[in-house]
């Protein structure tokens, strides 16, 4: 264990001896150079982006920290190295490259902390089905350049792009900016291979559908490691985009742009890109154009003729609710600055608590789930900002994210548990969904029981089937003891 760093919420660790004699069987199976104990590796890994883990990091301490890091290579090694870890009932938590915001990585129990980065080939690019089979492990970014070297897309660009992994992609049922036009990720999934606590392997198989039962590989897409590790996943691919549209609108309020995108979306439109922004975050990322009104941002792409005719319907339904037409170079801005985190950076800096919340709406509570929320947050002592703004976009509904920055001073943890205590029961009251892509981890677990209803108890049977001792990814998504960090 690294010495002299204080952990908040380890729940116990494993036996040392235990570890130990672990460490020198598995070391036998995959080598020494992929098995480690030192104080930086475990540093490395025992912890995502969750704000809660960053305010305790510049406080000098940590969530939990694993006792050991093994870096696989295949997907046999993964199975040796869980089929172990299942005889001795030692936890092991699946990591990727740590880009998750809710503490889904953080090693409660310590135990074995499992990184897949070097499971990162391309397997099969199947150029005729129009699919590529690819391990977990593999960078987002790079994932996107080697399809796109051949003349396609994977069609997936989260935020985390460039600091994630496919694996974590499924892991926590993400979806990417240009979702609107090639879905999210469980929309990409061909087929899953995946290795059961104990180590048990299997794999759907890479076929358009079938009709044969249920789709075990399909329960791992969102199971956050719970169930056990993904190892490789097909996924759909796209020819590069023939043509490109980028337009960009405001309007008056925001109601006048949800209805435009309801619209368009009923008639069959399918824009890569969609994004309507409040007044407050029209003038946070385009203050040209001032925060008096609110922006929609469009960006169309594929087939030339297929372009040109949604970019009609598109601009006839804006303009007919009362649109300014602002032009491509707002849209061009975004693509230029989507990755851009900086701000953040500065805010933290300052002693600032700042996050996102990103819930999924219907069309009839989209506006006041946003209002509900929006003034839940800025009820708050110490909330500055609580601004919003609706990305992926269905013919039956959106998701809202909002984004919070407070000055709360010295005590910011219990303001951040006050945020999103108000935060989640606002959205519930609405109707609304607690998630759309962020998932659930750690910190949103205690509201799964309110979001599934007896559906929650019915998922812990099937973990209780696959993971018979419980030793993977232990207390996330909301099965264990999920409010503990409250206290």
């Amino acid at each position: 264990m690294a010495k002299n760093i204080r952990t908040v919420l380890q729940e116990g660790c494993v036996n040392q001896a235990a570890i130990d004699q672990y460490a020198e069987e598995v070391s036998a199976v995959i080598g020494t150079e992929n098995v480690s104990s030192n104080h930086i590796d475990l540093l490395s890994t025992c912890r995502d982006y969750w704000p809660v883990s960053s305010i305790w990091m510049l406080e000098g301490a940590v969530p939990a920290l694993p006792q050991l890091v093994v870096w696989p290579q295949t997907t046999e090694e993964v199975s040796q190295v869980l089929a172990l870890a299942h005889e001795r009932r030692i936890p092991v938590v699946p990591y990727g490259e740590g880009s998750g915001a809710l503490g889904g990585v953080v090693p409660l129990k310590g135990g074995i902390m499992i990184d897949m980065k070097r499971m990162s080939r391309i397997r099969v690019l199947d150029q005729e089905n129009l699919f590529v089979t690819v391990e977990c492990g593999l960078n987002g970014a790079l994932y996107e350049e080697h399809l796109n070297r051949s003349g396609y897309t994977g069609g997936h660009f989260p935020q985390s792009l460039r600091c994630s992994t496919v694996g974590g992609w499924l892991a926590c049922r993400a979806a990417g900016q240009f979702s609107t036009r090639y879905g999210k990720i469980e929309d990409m999934v061909v087929a899953a291979e995946a290795v059961l606590a104990d180590g048990t392997v299997f794999s759907g198989r890479s076929v358009p559908r079938t009709s044969t039962g249920p789709r075990v590989d399909q329960l791992f897409i969102g199971s956050e490691g719970v169930l056990g590790v993904i190892t490789s996943a097909t996924l759909r691919i796209w020819p590069l985009p023939e043509k490109r549209h980028l337009a960009s609108y405001t309007f008056e309020n925001i109601k006048d742009g949800l209805e435009t995108i309801r619209l368009f979306m009923r008639a069959g439109i399918r824009p890569a890109v969609v994004r309507l922004y409040d007044a407050q975050e029209t003038g946070n990322h385009f203050p040209e154009l001032g925060d008096k009104r609110c922006a929609l941002i469009i960006l169309i792409e594929g087939a030339a003729k297929i372009v040109d005719a949604e970019k009609e319907i598109v601009e006839e339904q804006a303009l007919a609710l009362g649109a300014i037409d602002t032009g491509p170079e707002h849209v061009e801005h975004w693509l230029k600055t989507r990755f851009n985190i900086s701000a953040a950076s500065r805010l933290l800096q300052k002693g600032a608590v700042l996050d996102t919340i990103e819930v999924t709406t219907n069309w009839h509570n989209a506006l006041t789930t946003y209002l509900a929320m929006q003034e839940a947050l800025k009820g708050v002592a110490g909330t500055m900002l609580a601004s919003g703004h609706w990305s992926h976009v269905y013919p039956e509904g959106a998701a809202l994210y909002i984004t919070v920055v407070g000055f709360p001073g010295n005590d910011k943890i219990s303001y951040y548990k006050k945020l999103w205590q108000e935060a989640m029961a606002a959205c519930l009251a609405e109707g609304a969904a607690i998630s759309h892509h962020h998932g659930i981890g750690l910190h949103r677990g205690q509201w799964m029981a309110k979001e599934h209803g007896k559906g929650l108890e019915v998922f812990g049977r099937i973990k209780d089937a696959f993971d018979p001792h419980g030793i993977m990814n232990p207390g996330k998504l909301g099965l264990g003891e999920v409010e503990k960090w409250q206290k």
